[in-house]
């Protein structure tokens, strides 16, 4: 299968690419320079540096000429902040360019598509209690983009990814889990966290998820990734062991003190003019229970298979105390 990717320069998208030259597919791809220092991609994959924002339908035309599948590994996450309202960013980098990309590939006879999104949406249908769309406009936009996504079914098989918490890095670009690790570094006698957890992937089981999806996936579907589901405590105890402070006392605080500290931070955010993609205080709803995922909901029918967790963690990990003690630079994301 011939393959076009938006993003594959980036940690999945690279990773993706590689599973999918190894299973014998040709991928090509549009990427924004510049590459992370030292990120080693496959010699085989096809890159053009760009930013496909910026190209016409007619040079995107030129890329899916002849492909059988498409893999949107771009966007932006929930870290953006900006002024409100913040949908409108995450309209304009996850869900415009998912219409307009889909129906360039309608138009040219791709049969097969990938988006990754997020796990909130698998939340948001989860604990429809909990109103996650009216009060978070990220996890509101990752809803609509599974819905334009979608749209496109009848035409091509269009799955997307449901993608939760991922670990593993690429030499050079900045891991999603700086914070953690900092905030961590920063409670020198005890490690404080709420309570609850999270479902868990490697990079290189999102890649599986994602060759599995273009060969596999049959009509309109949202695949919940998740593998590992570890509680917080679970989690933090493996970043203290790679921190080199395996004995380090985790106290689990209450739902009230988590969202003390969330409250500050919008104020903080309201002070600065800007909106975050998460309403912070009623995050806790979210934070401070365990968002689990079976792997038979998404990963065995993608054919992911088992991978080394807490290797992929203390990477992770190691990789962010040399960027908060500045013994490494690296790239950090930007909204390809």
């Amino acid at each position: 299968m011939k393959v076009f990717m938006i993003g594959g320069t980036g940690l999945l998208g690279s990773e993706a690419a590689r599973e999918l030259i190894d299973r014998g597919h040709e991928v090509s791809s549009i990427a924004l320079p510049p590459l992370p220092e030292g990120a080693v991609l496959p010699p085989e994959m096809k890159i053009e540096f760009g930013n496909y924002l910026e190209m016409s339908d007619d040079e995107m035309r030129e890329h899916l000429n002849g492909c059988e599948g498409f893999v949107f590994a771009a966007g932006v996450d929930e870290r953006v902040e900006g002024p409100a309202p913040i949908y409108d960013m995450y309209k304009k980098y996850n869900i415009d360019p998912v219409r307009r990309l889909l129906g360039l590939c309608k138009e040219c006879g791709v049969k097969h598509a990938v988006i990754l999104g997020s796990y909130f949406s698998y939340a948001a249908k989860k604990w429809p209690e909990k109103k996650l769309t009216e009060y978070h406009p990220y996890i509101r936009s990752r809803i609509d983009q599974e819905e334009v996504a979608l749209s496109f079914a009848d035409d091509m098989d269009a799955a997307v990814l449901e993608l939760p918490y991922i670990f593993g890095t690429q030499p050079g670009r900045k891991p999603v889990w700086v914070f953690l690790v900092e905030n961590v570094m920063s409670m020198k006698s005890v490690t404080m966290y709420p309570k609850g957890g999270s479902t868990m992937v490697t990079v290189h089981q999102v890649a599986q998820a994602i060759a599995g999806a273009l060969e596999r996936n049959k009509g309109g579907n949202c695949y919940p990734i998740g593998y590992y589901n570890l509680t917080w405590k679970q989690l933090l105890t493996i970043v203290h062991k790679y921190l080199g402070v395996p004995d380090k006392k985790i106290i689990t605080i209450p739902d009230w003190m988590f969202r003390i500290g969330c409250r500050s931070i919008m104020k903080q955010q309201e002070k600065n003019g800007i909106q975050g993609g998460l309403n912070m205080v009623k995050f806790t709803d979210i934070m401070c229970n365990n968002l689990f995922i079976d792997k038979s909901e998404g990963c065995d029918v993608l054919g992911v298979t088992d991978d080394d967790i807490e290797a992929a963690i203390g990477d992770s990990v190691l990789l962010c105390k040399d960027i908060i003690e500045n013994k490494t630079e690296t790239l950090g994301m930007k909204g390809e």
